[in-house]
């Protein structure tokens, strides 16, 4: 059995950072975050040494300090970070933990007028004040991300956008092949919304957010098909569009595109030489993820083998979409052993 209080061998430091670009997003969300940053042992003693720093982003619905949770007889991941480093078996790096949520779950770590700058915040203020505070690397040969689910989304297409800045990526059960994981959701959605909310969203939201988060079956597919559209197709003027007929479930296929020249499948190809440029690359799922999470892994994995992007961790193992927080340090040992000088 656990204890309680688990000795942490490095340190961590928890910031509130101040977002200028965060400031007066579509949301109204805060634009003060927290932000959190480990430090392996040793970093005190050796003033002169430098190290490769991976940032860890967070799936749909979560929020920085969910990150300490604890599952029973489990370690949270924080604990198993520093457990890691502290063995002295893989190279030390700085671990750099973001928030990146919204009112609507997330962001999908996109610009979008739907819900605000996140890729920018991520790319162009969370990341240069990281390297100007620590003795990282200030390399993109020595920077990783890392993340599950619709982290392990934004550890996909982050470096594909800002290759100059990312050297190496980690994705746990990412979000991706958007027929097989979001697609199925518009005819949960359509139904929905015709039987209880008069085929409205705006009475969804009144409903949601008047009671417990989650107290009815498809609260889920609601919320995630909304943020998702909030991040992937909205318009500059701020109207969200759906993929979908709310009272059919029928394809608004101009809008279904919008969503597809997001997915990460499909992106592959048009930044095939960020791609070959990468040091490090991770995919991992569960072969029974609820989300069929793992078939997008694996067609992840066979667009990269196209452009021939071949040395890659991948592995398919046997869980769910939840509770594989074991495997995050896998991820994380990858990408230090990829990153270090």
């Amino acid at each position: 059995m656990l204890p309680w209080s688990v000795e942490v061998k490095g340190r961590f430091e928890e910031h509130t950072f101040d977002s200028q670009i965060l400031k007066g997003n579509p949301l109204g969300d805060p634009h003060e975050r927290p932000l959190w940053v480990y430090l392996p042992p040793g970093y005190r003693e050796e003033p002169d040494r430098r190290y490769p720093s991976i940032y860890v982003i967070q799936g749909l619905t979560g929020q920085l300090d969910m990150w300490r949770n604890r599952s029973a007889f489990r370690k949270s991941f924080p604990e198993l970070t520093d457990e890691l480093f502290a063995g002295g078996e893989v190279p030390p790096a700085i671990v750099v933990w973001v928030d990146c949520w919204t009112s609507l779950g997330g962001s999908q770590f996109l610009d979008s007028p739907g819900t605000g700058r996140y890729h920018t915040y991520l790319c162009d203020e969370v990341l240069p004040w990281v390297d100007a505070t620590y003795r990282t690397l200030a390399d993109r040969d020595h920077r990783g991300i890392t993340g599950k689910s619709s982290g392990g989304y934004g550890a996909m297409v982050t470096p594909m956008l800002r290759p100059d800045l990312w050297g190496g990526l980690a994705t746990h059960a990412g979000d991706a092949l958007f027929e097989c994981c979001y697609l199925p959701e518009f005819r949960v959605c359509a139904r929905t919304l015709r039987d209880q909310y008069g085929g409205s969203y705006e009475a969804f939201w009144d409903d949601f957010r008047s009671r417990p988060a989650f107290s009815k079956d498809t609260d889920g597919e609601l919320l995630n098909e909304w943020c998702m559209a909030a991040c992937y197709s909205t318009d500059d003027d701020g109207t969200v569009r759906l993929p979908f007929d709310p009272v059919t479930g029928e394809v608004v296929w101009d809008t279904w595109e919008r969503w597809l020249s997001w997915d990460p499948v499909r992106m592959v190809p048009r930044h095939a030489d960020g791609l070959r440029s990468m040091k490090a690359i991770y995919i991992d799922a569960g072969t029974r993820d609820e989300y069929f999470l793992d078939l997008g892994a694996e067609a992840f994995h066979r667009a990269l083998a196209a452009i021939g992007v071949t040395d890659v961790f991948f592995e398919l193992f046997d869980a769910k979409h939840g509770s594989i927080e074991y495997r995050y340090p896998l991820a994380l040992k990858y990408l230090a052993e990829r990153l270090s000088p």
